[in-house]
């Protein structure tokens, strides 16, 4: 058994004037009577497919305003599913209401340096979800261009599979799998060129995208978060191991060193480890944005 655990997701908060839809790993969705929904990210915190029993104080929030920030970034390049910002003060800042979407049955994954499952991949047939890729790279080596490595799309508790392109096409259509790879890989060109302005590698980053009630596609749930992408710093970024992260690799690598199997329900986390995590989450944001949480 995985996702929650024994006890179960945890009960969403009532909130006037919302529905409340369904409970995912870190996030709530509620919807009104216009048909908007409200996405809340909760400071859950999720790791090798179990929601962790302890939360992470402000990271919801960190998640909110820096997927905001990106937004806004990249919206010349496809728009995004953010209707207002005005949300429900049990809420503030830690919630947006957004139009509802489509959604694509894959996940859309970027990478521009080998790493994590891409790594695991490349040792035993230098490929990564169907890319063909040099010889003798390293873990953590820098690509010669970004390349689009989609996965399957779990339901909570089970595993996202990396799939290559020719099975998205499949899932989604060979038109749809085109336009969503030029966009994949077009945001995360663009975005890791702002980061290593600001002294962040984006090693990879995953994309959500849906049609709108016009059939556009729009980029929808987070945008290059902790959450959703390998953050490192590019002053000590040295190919060959794990890199220094602003991302929850620091929780994961925390939790392979405790004992824990991954089979059965997670302990609790220090507060130290808390601590820590909020700390690089947070440090995430300043380094990007300029602005401290």
């Amino acid at each position: 058994m995985s996702g929650f655990g024994l006890a179960g997701p945890p009960p969403a908060p009532s909130i006037p004037g919302w529905t409340h839809l369904r409970t995912g790993k870190v996030r709530d969705l509620y919807k009104n009577d216009l048909g908007n929904i409200l996405l809340v990210a909760s400071d859950r915190i999720s790791a090798y497919d179990w929601v962790m029993p302890t939360e992470i104080p402000g990271k919801g929030a960190v998640l909110t305003q820096l997927s905001l920030f990106w937004f806004d970034l990249l919206a010349d390049i496809v728009p995004n599913h953010i209707v207002s910002t005005d949300v429900p003060e049990i809420v503030e800042d830690r919630a947006v209401i957004v139009a509802p979407l489509e959604m694509f049955a894959i996940e859309c994954v970027a990478r521009g340096y080998l790493t994590g499952s891409g790594w695991s991949e490349y040792q035993i047939n230098n490929e990564v979800c169907g890319n063909s890729l040099p010889s003798g790279l390293l873990d953590g080596s820098a690509l010669a261009t970004s390349i689009f490595t989609p996965a399957t799309k779990a339901e909570i508790g089970d595993h996202d599979i990396n799939i290559d392109f020719e099975q998205a096409s499949k899932i989604i259509g060979a038109d749809s799998a085109h336009e969503l790879k030029e966009l994949t890989i077009k945001l995360y060109d663009t975005a890791q060129e702002f980061a290593k302005s600001r002294g962040i590698i984006l090693a990879d980053t995953k994309f959500e995208f849906g049609r709108n009630k016009k059939e556009e596609i729009v980029l929808g749930d987070e945008a290059l978060t902790p959450d959703s992408s390998r953050f490192w710093d590019q002053s000590t970024w040295v190919p060959g191991g794990v890199q220094p992260s602003f991302d929850k690799q620091f929780l994961r690598d925390y939790l392979v060193s405790s004992g824990w199997d991954r089979n059965s329900p997670p302990p609790e986390l220090p507060s130290e480890i808390v601590e820590k995590t909020a700390q690089r989450y947070e440090e995430a944001f300043y380094r990007l944005t300029g602005s401290k949480f």
